[in-house]
């Protein structure tokens, strides 16, 4: 019979195997025993029985019990008659094979009484744990640790329970059946700890006085100093451990709750330490001390992706983020203080990997030190953690006390891992379907002839910018007033939403998503599409006869990814002549980017219609300082904008106060906003068509937690037979689209646009086609 077992049954096995097997190396030196006897033998046997039962029990939770718990616990309980028997008859018997036996027995009832707590109720519960709490008061009361007088009717209450808690488990009684059986357990139970108790205080003996001076002396020879800066350094290991095994991966939820829990993780390293002989229990320490590490560093990096990105680090496709996440970093910083900062970060990632091994071996040296103790004290947590995790007991959301969020974080990222190194097989599948590959150009964008076309991607421009934020009321002003401004020259316009590819970062795939009609959303896949001829926006328009055009400020390096989109023409920062200053990550005003469009492709005479992607990035992050709108004729080459790159808050100034971020994000909107609303109505005319929209939303500091990947689209033309075209859409008169607006994916507007500005589609698998 096969049982399947989840993560948390597995790592309860794990972890009782490991504990166990610690707790047996230890007592059998404790009890000057070499190795097991026939007796014991029987009882390992029972012990692994015992194992798999906590294994389903943990696996089960409050679920329905499986038959092969039943028929494991019935087994165990069964073997328990065959130990003494064999010990008695082999002349065997010894204090450890007692005592061994006594250990598995009551903790196979706690296990049972743990899972029958969450049928019948947690009062069942204290059959498993009346024994550990009277071994636990011993420890404080000296004479309840005597030893008690061979008693039959003591065995016989002590085997009744695991035979009662097994059947009521079962299933063959009735719920109140069960309830009043396991009740008169319980009561029996009481009653037989009660006389053992009235028994022991009555034949208490006292207690010798201790030997005055020997403590004392010790304690005086040793430096105060000494011990107290021992104890924090091991407090301080072990709060390093604890946060690699239990921390959480975001800033928002580092709470002292989230770290009052009980890392199973921790039990099977401390097992695993304590029966290992020297040599192993090194390469042991080293490896757990650099796994730990490594984990460690993924929360922090999770840390900073959540804060930038709401989600976490992907280890096949976010490494691409840590080029331009420097690249920010210098234009906000400086160049040497970047350089020093990721100097800094790698050497804090080196400190963190060998301060966490040492860590492992400062602790793995106390608990060996004190073996006994350590043992006691693991196997103590173990039952809590049993207990615990069958009755599902958190002090914070999804934060249970029986934690095993390291091993589930470990197996999450594997699987993630695998997940996404075969994502190149299902986006090649994806690719391959194509509705416009092999459309001619005299039968695409026949709705838009002779129209000059410009789609302006406005950085971080998202839905928290119309709604829900301190920055909403701003952009939403500058929407309405911009409505009726271009209506006054003549333009209307309609209002939607898309969903992102992406979220607070990654513009890149947001445009190359537009462009292609795939969902592109990491790096991967963002390489294997510019390697492909899957055709985009702009190479529709250039098979159909426009010429197209690329502005991409924010590039000032070679760009051969380029090519794949089909520009005629690629500007990026040091193709345009700007003399201007920097606006942190922006290297120039939005209204310089389009100044000089206009006057460098349509203001041309005897010119095709031009297609043009216009990347607008003055609402790029940090939003601090921001240039401000100045008349088009004095744009020039940018140098008039030198004095407003002094004025206004800087970026550490708002940062990181979250309603000044908020607020400045806002302004940096507007502004955008306003540059495409003021270039329309300067330099629009009958063949204007301009579509803009959002990349992505701004980082978590603005759109908060868990928002949505919505940004604002719009499209603003004068000929009225444009916006004809899409009035099936169901999209928004006016610039501002109302949160009822109509949402589509991103990876849906190409085929859209191509549908509603030209013909239908032909069939995407044409036999010996090759594209126009």
């Amino acid at each position: 019979m096969t049982v399947g077992l989840g993560p948390s049954g597995l790592l309860a096995g794990v972890a009782y195997t490991a504990v166990g097997w610690a707790a047996l190396t230890t007592g059998l030196r404790r009890f000057g025993q070499a190795s097991f006897g026939p007796a014991d033998r029987v009882t390992l046997a029972r012990a692994v029985l015992t194992g798999a039962v906590t294994a389903l029990v943990a696996d089960t939770g409050p679920q329905p019990v499986t038959t092969a718990l039943v028929v494991l616990a019935a087994v165990a309980l069964a073997t328990d008659a065959v130990d003494g028997r064999v010990a008695r008859r082999t002349g065997t018997v010894s204090a450890f094979g007692a005592r061994f036996d006594m250990e598995v027995d009551a903790f196979l009832i706690l296990v049972l009484s743990a899972y029958l707590a969450t049928v019948l109720g947690p009062w069942v519960l204290a059959i498993g744990v009346m024994r550990y709490a009277f071994v636990a008061v011993g420890h404080v009361v000296p004479w309840l640790r005597a030893e008690l007088p061979h008693s039959m009717i003591r065995k016989t209450v002590a085997a009744a329970q695991g035979i009662v808690l097994t059947v009521a488990a079962s299933g063959l009684l009735p719920h109140t059946g069960a309830v009043v059986v396991t009740g008169l357990a319980l009561a029996a139970l009481v009653w037989s700890f009660g006389y053992d108790i009235g028994w022991l205080y009555r034949h208490r003996a006292t207690e010798p006085e201790s030997a005055t001076g020997t403590h004392a002396t010790e304690a005086a020879t040793r430096s105060t100093r000494r011990r107290v800066l021992s104890g924090v350094t091991t407090a301080l290991a072990g709060l390093l451990v604890l946060f690699a095994l239990v921390g959480p991966n975001q800033l928002g939820q580092l709470t002292p709750e989230a770290f009052a829990r009980i890392p199973v993780e921790a039990l099977v390293v401390a097992g695993l330490m304590l029966a290992l002989p020297l040599r192993s229990r090194r390469v042991t320490v080293a490896v757990v001390g650099v796994g730990l590490g490594l984990l460690a560093v993924t929360k922090f990096v999770d840390m900073g992706f959540y804060e930038t990105l709401d989600r976490p680090f992907n280890p096949v496709f976010d490494w691409s983020f840590f080029g331009p996440g420097i690249d920010f970093l210098g234009d906000s910083i400086g160049r040497f203080a970047a350089i020093a900062a990721v100097v800094g970060a790698v050497l804090l990632i080196v400190a963190l990997l060998v301060l966490m091994t040492l860590a492992v071996l400062r602790l793995t040296r106390l608990a060996v030190a004190h073996r006994t103790t350590a043992t006691r004290t693991v196997a103590a947590f173990g039952v809590v953690w049993v207990v615990f995790a069958v009755l599902g007991v958190q002090l914070a959301p999804d934060s249970p006390v029986a934690s095993n969020s390291a091993a589930n974080h470990v197996f999450d990222e594997v699987r993630q891992v695998r997940s996404d190194l075969l994502d190149p097989q299902r986006f090649a599948q994806e690719a391959a379907v194509d509705d416009y590959r092999y459309t001619p150009g005299d039968e695409l964008l026949t709705g838009l002839r002779g129209k000059d076309v410009v789609v302006a991607f406005v950085e971080s421009y998202g839905r928290v910018a119309v709604e829900g934020t301190v920055a909403a009321p701003g952009v939403d002003a500058v929407l309405d007033a911009g409505t009726d401004r271009l209506r006054a020259a003549g333009f209307d316009s309609r209002s939607g939403f898309l969903t992102s590819s992406t979220f607070g970062g990654g513009s890149w795939f947001a445009h190359s998503t537009v462009q292609s009609g795939l969902w592109i959303d990491n790096q991967q896949r963002y390489d294997l599409l510019v390697k492909s001829d899957r055709l985009t926006l702009t190479g529709a328009f250039k098979r159909a006869g426009w010429r197209t055009v690329g502005s991409s400020p924010q590039i000032n390096q070679d760009w051969p990814e380029g090519d794949y989109f089909g520009y005629d023409q690629q500007y990026g920062a040091n193709d345009v002549g700007y003399r201007g200053p920097q606006f942190t990550y922006s290297k120039m005003p939005d209204q310089y980017t389009l100044s000089f469009f206009q006057r460098t492709e349509l203001a041309r005479a005897d010119r095709a219609p031009v297609m043009a992607e216009i990347d607008l990035t003055s609402s790029h992050s940090p939003w601090a300082p921001l240039p401000e709108m100045i008349d088009w004729k004095d744009v020039g080459d940018g140098s008039v904008f030198d004095p407003q790159a002094e004025r206004g808050p800087r970026s550490d100034e708002i940062w990181p106060d979250p309603t000044k971020v908020s607020a400045a994000y806002g302004r940096s909107i507007e502004y955008s906003l306003e540059s495409l609303i003021s270039y329309v109505e300067t330099y629009g005319n009958d063949d204007t068509v301009l579509v803009f929209l959002g990349d992505h939303q701004p980082a978590p500091i603005v759109s908060g937690t868990g928002a949505s990947r919505d940004v604002p689209i719009t499209i603003v033309a004068r000929d009225p037979a444009v916006l004809d075209r899409i009035s099936s859409w169901g999209w928004e008169a006016g610039l501002n689209p109302s949160s009822g607006a109509p949402v589509t994916r991103m990876d849906d507007f190409r085929n859209k646009f191509l549908r509603a500005f030209g013909p239908e589609p032909q069939s995407t698998h044409v036999a010996g086609a090759k594209p126009q």
